[in-house]
């Protein structure tokens, strides 16, 4: 298999998970780095009239991870811990965020993201800390 076959199967098992049919993300995978555009709904909104940091969670934990699942073309990775700096609230255009990889080793991975509006204009930004698990990517997850 290829490296673009695996990003493209990283992209369809991003698509298929039953969560992100409510979020309705585009996720784009290449080396070391993943991009997730979320479209703006009320529904994300919070009492103040702005996206509900969950969203924000989502979007930069979303792009690190798969940032580092570009690297990994035998198990599941899984999300060890996560920091997350918000910045500037958001209520309509879309989010994207676009993750990184920064440090690797053979059972350690940390990634970086940042989170923009429409506008380019940075809104959060997070880091975090992943592992590979024991869970083998395949059609059951979604991998194919």
């Amino acid at each position: 298999m290829t490296k673009e076959e695996h990003y493209r199967k990283l992209e369809r098992m991003y698509a298929s998970a039953p969560v992100n049919k409510y979020y309705a993300p585009t996720m784009r995978v290449s080396e070391g780095r993943a991009e997730v555009t979320i479209p703006v709904r009320s529904e994300f909104f919070h009492a103040g009239g702005a996206v509900h940091g969950l969203v924000y969670f989502k979007a930069l934990d979303d792009a690190a991870f798969f940032a580092v699942s570009s690297l990994v073309d035998d198990v599941f990775v899984l999300t060890a811990s996560f920091n997350l700096y918000f910045t500037r609230p958001i209520s309509e255009g879309e989010m994207k965020a676009t993750g990184r990889v920064v440090y690797r080793s053979a059972r350690l991975f940390i990634a970086e993201s940042v989170l923009v509006d429409s506008d380019g204009r940075e809104i959060a930004r997070g880091s975090g800390t992943f592992m590979p698990s024991t869970i083998a990517l395949s059609p059951e997850v979604g991998y194919e």
